[in-house]
């Protein structure tokens, strides 16, 4: 039993999949609730198909690039999933988690790009051939930067049509996919390490000054 699930994005999705097929999912949209979504979504996938925890045998987690906290969650409880059960745990790039949710469902048929919100007015994205392999490494621009007439997945297409006016594909990833392509062995697995790219916005104060 595959345990899939992602905290990269507003989405908190999580899926159980049986080595044939997804036997269960839930996914729940709030991006200010990831710590509280995410253990009840587990528990909620556990309980629809009658299995019990100590039956998981693998976990895959989407390892952004996100921000920071709702990332954080997603890959320190998949973490302490595989260290209690002593099971493997996969890491997968959640932009390339869409971009193969967009190949499955036919949403682009040539070269795309992948887009979700980084806040400050900034996106993650990669760019991916017609089949959904990706090229290069995921960044972080602003959208202005990487203006393009390619069909663009995910989220950034919606929050910037100006700069990505062919918005094509799911705005949010899938752990029903994302548990599908870790399963199948099409997507390359990482290290369960969060792909920031950037620093958090909370940052340790520096020495204070003595007042004079």
């Amino acid at each position: 039993m595959l345990l899939a699930f992602d905290t990269a994005t507003p989405a908190v999705t999580v899926a159980l999949h049986d080595g044939e097929r997804v036997v269960a999912s839930c996914t729940k949209v709030d991006a200010r609730r990831h710590g509280e979504l995410l253990a009840p979504g587990i528990t909620a996938v556990l309980d629809e198909a009658w299995v019990p925890r100590q039956d998981i045998t693998a976990v895959a987690v989407g390892v952004g690039p996100g921000p920071f906290t709702g990332l954080r969650v997603g890959v320190v409880t998949a973490r302490t999933l595989a260290l209690a059960l002593d099971i493997p745990v996969h890491g997968v790039c959640s932009l390339d988690v869409l971009a193969a949710q967009a190949v499955q469902d036919g949403a682009v048929d040539r070269a795309f790009v992948v887009a979700t919100d980084a806040r400050r007015k900034e996106v993650y994205w990669a760019a991916y051939d017609e089949r959904g392999a990706r090229i290069g490494d995921p960044s972080v621009s602003r959208p202005v930067d990487i203006a393009t007439d390619a069909p663009v997945v995910g989220s950034g297409a919606v929050l910037y049509p100006d700069a990505f006016p062919r918005a094509a594909g799911p705005e949010l990833p899938d752990a029903r996919v994302l548990a599908q392509v870790v399963t199948e062995e099409r997507v390359e697995l990482l290290d369960p390490e969060p792909l920031y790219l950037r620093r958090p916005d909370a940052a340790t104060p520096g020495k204070t000054k003595p007042v004079s």
